[in-house]
């Protein structure tokens, strides 16, 4: 795939992540810092599916020893589309811990985007991130409806 098509559905994939985090906003605006995570993980997967977004909701992710399945899995909150993870916290501050689970997750996978939310702070925090094909991942820096660092998600 050249990078103008690349570039393109990133651009796209933005724009619906914008969408996803207003939803995420709705949740917490309604719920607001202090329960459980799972209470925002129900309120965000109904408002998904409520637009249409087909969205899953603790989507095992098996752990292997080499080629070996092992009795264990790990739990990824969310998938939207197949190809976005979504992990959620209800935290008073996000660590590189929480963003290393998202990261494990996407190279696991080879899901190329995913999602952080926090619901634990007085207001919602998220980032966005792209996996290059590379096995880079890289943060999504979206403002005004552009994405400011187009030249690092494709300098593989």
């Amino acid at each position: 795939m050249d990078d103008t098509i690349k570039m393109a559905e990133v651009m796209a994939r933005c724009s619906a992540f914008y969408d996803i985090t207003g939803l995420a906003m709705e949740v917490h605006g309604e719920y607001h810092p202090g329960l459980l995570e799972s209470a925002y993980e129900a309120a965000l997967i109904y408002l998904l599916k409520q637009r249409g977004v087909k969205a899953e909701e603790q989507v095992l992710l098996p752990i292997y020893w080499k080629d070996v399945k092992l009795n264990k899995h790990y739990c990824m909150d969310v998938v939207v589309n197949g190809d976005t993870i979504i992990e959620l916290k209800a935290v008073k501050y996000v660590t590189n811990d929480h963003r290393k689970q998202l990261w494990n997750y996407m190279n696991l996978t080879h899901m190329p985007y995913g999602l952080l939310f926090n619901f634990g702070s007085e207001s919602l925090f998220s980032e966005w991130y792209y996996r290059r094909g590379d096995g880079a991942i890289i943060k999504l820096r979206w403002s005004h409806n552009r994405l400011e660092n187009v030249e690092e998600l494709f300098n593989e």
